[in-house]
């Protein structure tokens, strides 16, 4: 439906078609990481990485729930800080799903945690998450300061999820469960492992020398992509459909009716309420309204609507955005595209989700979180500096 909506927003003038030129072309570095980095992703999987990471969580939850709780969180905020989010969500959602089953878990604790961390631990690197990347052009910061002043946000929010989450479930997690049986673990697919760490390191690299992260994430995608089609593990129908062609064209489209919408007014609008500067009450303001705003219509427009207005407050400000557009969506299903692909992908598996136990859940651990990550946000900026 983006698309047609871009479509009439040009046909009724509603956006130049010079403004909607600029903002694909500011989109463009985005959208291609973006396919590089679920085409990584996908060949990761390809590799055996996720299998291999079921396997590691039911060998060390020993048969328990909250052990294998533990091994979820530490995976899924790994996996979402390197991966991004739609690994966490598309893939490894799946085999968490599979593990729980196999230990005879209730699956309702780790499943959630997965759509949980598939946001909040997405604070951490430029290339976890969309709107990270677009923050991260519009904040000025290098690859290595964006990471060191969002470390100790990450280390919070996702504690703080994880104390709420071990409260929230506590009688599902005491309830019994069997031990995996100790067989020949899957074996550790070392090439993968080694291709995402180059990678990792490529983005480091390319910052410094100011390229756009897209070419790491395009050589590390290629890497794999290249070696599945030679083992004919894969065909180039396959690699184009990794990219997810439709869902980046959604981007594009997305991109061109909200910026429709701040050409005909949101920005006057948002702009007389947003708080200035970055002093805690003015993080801890802008936080909240940009988690609003997210879970009002959707934390992808809501990043693009706010970061022209925060961007001339400094990175702290726009740091303060990321956090609530990325904790905020954990309190509706509509808060992020994430969590409505994790819905579906549950809902594949025919595990209901109830909406009720959602937002409770989120009604508690958003609040906690957000907060929480605020004032490490502040305490970072103070002790590191923008």
């Amino acid at each position: 439906m983006a698309v047609p909506a871009a479509g009439v927003a040009l046909a009724t003038g509603a956006i130049s078609l010079d403004h909607a030129r600029a903002e694909a072309e500011r989109l463009g570095p985005v959208v291609g990481f973006l396919a590089a980095i679920l085409v990584l992703a996908h060949f990761c999987d390809v590799e055996g990485l996720f299998r291999a990471c079921g396997a590691w969580m039911a060998r060390w939850a020993a048969g328990r729930p909250t052990r294998l709780l533990t091994a979820v969180f530490a995976l899924a905020s790994a996996i979402t800080a390197v991966l991004s989010l739609d690994a966490t969500v598309v893939l490894l959602t799946p085999v968490v799903f599979a593990t729980a089953a196999r230990m005879g878990a209730r699956p309702r604790p780790h499943l959630y945690a997965c759509t949980h961390l598939s946001n909040t631990a997405s604070l951490l690197l430029p290339v976890s998450n969309l709107t990270n990347l677009l923050a991260f052009g519009a904040a000025g910061l290098s690859f290595t300061r964006f990471a060191a002043l969002m470390t100790l946000p990450w280390l919070v929010a996702v504690a703080a999820e994880y104390v709420v989450f071990r409260r929230f479930f506590r009688r599902d997690l005491a309830a019994g469960a069997t031990a995996e049986d100790r067989g020949e673990p899957p074996r550790l697919p070392l090439f993968a492992l080694v291709t995402v760490a180059c990678t990792l390191a490529g983005f480091v690299v390319a910052s410094a020398l100011g390229i756009e992260p897209v070419w790491s994430a395009l050589a590390g995608a290629l890497v794999l992509a290249v070696r599945a089609l030679v083992r004919r593990r894969a065909t180039p129908v396959t690699v184009v459909r990794a990219a997810a062609p439709s869902f980046l064209a959604f981007v594009l489209a997305l991109g061109i009716v909200v910026r429709a919408v701040v050409d005909n007014g949101l920005a006057g609008a948002l702009g007389r309420v947003i708080p200035g500067g970055t002093g805690l009450p003015a993080l801890l303001g802008i936080a909240a309204l940009a988690a609003l705003l997210a879970n009002l219509i959707n934390n992808l427009p809501a990043v693009l609507v706010l970061l022209p207005l925060t961007a001339p407050s400094g990175p702290g400000a726009v740091l303060a955005v990321l956090l609530g557009v990325n904790i905020g969506p954990n309190l509706t299903y509509a808060g992020s595209l994430a969590t409505l692909l994790w819905r579906r992908i549950v809902h594949q598996h025919d595990h209901g989700v109830d909406l009720g136990e959602f937002t409770r859940l989120g009604a508690i651990a958003v609040p906690t979180a957000l907060a929480g990550a605020v004032v490490a946000l502040w305490a970072s900026l103070h002790l590191i500096g923008a």
